[in-house]
């Protein structure tokens, strides 16, 4: 990469701001990062790989902010739950493996479709100001079991992962946004180390400086995003809007739409 112009690497800084920033209160940022890295010149496969450095160095930002800010508020519950999305991270391989690409995509519109009636729906769920009561600090089986599913989903494919445990988190863990968005920074952490060592030991090439500069980006939107998430009073109103928005898009891109219209266009 010692051909990258400084035009080049103010596109990946600037789109590593925007990721980040969409990352820490939505999710999917990576629908911006990993087009920004094939046209930087890094293969699709290596692309996927190098992601992943700048949502570590993200997620690490946002977390140390809300350390930072005594934010980062996760009980017994949320540490089964996480736990819950490591193991199924790991134990659950061979299965998402299996999955093609196209049915993979068409689940992900499926369930993604579902969270937007309920966001549109029922506002009140993603806008409370308190989480739902509950009793004990061990999560009901089936809240387990769904969590697990998530990080099925997280370990191995990785993309809008964010907005699955977001939305598992408000839906049915009875969570509010911010605290959902604590243990979704969390746990895509987790995910993300993880990742980045099977890549380290398969041998895929990660592209250090390539991903570093991203990661400078990222870590910026991330830090940003921390800090308005922690003390804005209209912060969950806007994190629904742009969930809404990062949905829609995530949408058209996972149904095949985006790349009609492209090639309508061409």
């Amino acid at each position: 990469m010692e051909d990258l112009s400084l035009l080049k690497a103010g596109l990946a800084i600037v789109a590593g701001i925007l990721a980040g920033i969409i990352n820490t209160l939505a999710g999917s940022g990576s629908t911006i990062t990993l087009p920004m890295l094939v046209f930087l010149g890094v293969p699709a496969h290596e692309a996927n790989a190098t992601n992943r450095i700048g949502v570590a160095f993200q997620n690490t930002a946002a977390v140390i902010t809300l350390r930072s800010r005594k934010a980062l508020a996760m009980d017994g519950r949320d540490w089964w739950l996480t736990g819950a999305m490591v193991v199924g991270s790991v134990g659950g391989a061979a299965i998402a493996a299996e999955l093609s690409e196209q049915v993979t995509n068409w689940v992900i519109v499926v369930v993604l479709a579902v969270v937007l009636v309920t966001i549109l729906w029922k506002p009140e769920k993603w806008l409370r100001e308190q989480p739902e009561p509950v009793t004990g600090i061990r999560p009901s089986l089936p809240q387990l079991l769904l969590f697990a599913l998530i990080g099925v989903y997280g370990g191995f494919i990785q993309a809008g992962v964010g907005l699955f445990i977001l939305s598992g988190m408000v839906l049915i863990a009875g969570s509010t946004m911010v605290k959902g968005n604590i243990l979704k920074l969390v746990a895509v952490l987790v995910f993300t180390l993880a990742a980045m060592a099977v890549f380290m030991a398969q041998g895929v090439r990660m592209w250090w400086y390539l991903g570093l500069i991203l990661a400078v980006g990222q870590s910026i939107g991330a830090w940003l995003a921390a800090r308005f998430m922690t003390g804005s009073d209209m912060a969950k109103v806007w994190m629904r809007w742009l969930l809404i928005v990062v949905i829609c898009y995530s949408i058209v891109r996972f149904s095949g739409v985006q790349d009609w219209l492209l090639q309508t266009l061409a």
